[in-house]
């Protein structure tokens, strides 16, 4: 059975993003090809998680293929809903995942901002990957409140790595998370939202859970 390795990079970053590369380069190391798309799709302002997971799925060959996909931030969101839809998805590694990605964005940016965003139909975002801000459509905010975490109930093996001074997804959105869920492991770093601090770390971790050389 051949195995795929695919990384999904977070919101508003890209395949060159400092963990991306890291992890490249580790996988490297190991031997295994870890592929990285760009979720962008040169279409950073039309970006939603279904675009998301429907460009993924067609990097799946529908034969023996056997996926891990590690997922960061949002990109471990859309992960963990692959997981749930293809089997085609047998282990699932989550980088602080954005589990309640829009309770916890929407409040930061307030009620005003949000309202004018869905009257005027685009919102300018800061995109770390091209460093400005970039147009995304009301469209992204829609289809990512159907993503409810209550759905993701098939036992397929996870593991999750989320810093305990996570600013952007608490570290409790992972707990809760797992608790309900046996299949589920979490381990807990002491870092933040970016676990730039934790990334041999996290390595390790990645390495026993997959049984890479």
């Amino acid at each position: 059975m051949a195995l795929h390795y695919i990384y999904l990079h977070g919101f508003a970053s890209s395949p060159h993003s400092a963990k991306a590369q890291n992890l490249r380069s580790c996988f490297a190391q190991a031997n295994v090809k870890l592929k990285i798309p760009d979720l962008n799709a040169s279409d950073f302002s039309h970006l939603t998680i279904t675009r998301q997971i429907t460009q993924i799925a067609s990097e799946f060959n529908h034969d023996s293929t056997s996926v891990t996909l590690i997922g960061s931030s949002l990109g471990g969101l859309s992960s963990a809903h692959l997981g749930q839809q293809y089997a085609q998805v047998q282990r699932l590694v989550l980088l602080a995942p954005a589990f309640g990605f829009l309770s916890h964005w929407l409040p930061k940016l307030g009620d005003e901002t949000v309202q004018r965003w869905q009257k005027e139909k685009y919102l300018m975002v800061y995109h770390y990957g091209e460093e400005e801000k970039l147009p995304l459509s009301y469209d992204f905010v829609t289809d990512a409140s159907q993503y409810k975490e209550d759905l993701l109930q098939r036992p397929i093996p996870t593991l999750i790595l989320h810093g305990r001074h996570d600013e952007v997804i608490p570290i409790q959105a992972s707990r809760d998370f797992a608790q309900k869920r046996p299949w589920v492991e979490l381990v807990e770093f002491d870092s933040d939202h970016g676990l730039g601090n934790v990334m041999a770390e996290i390595w390790q971790a990645i390495r026993l859970f997959c049984q890479l050389p």
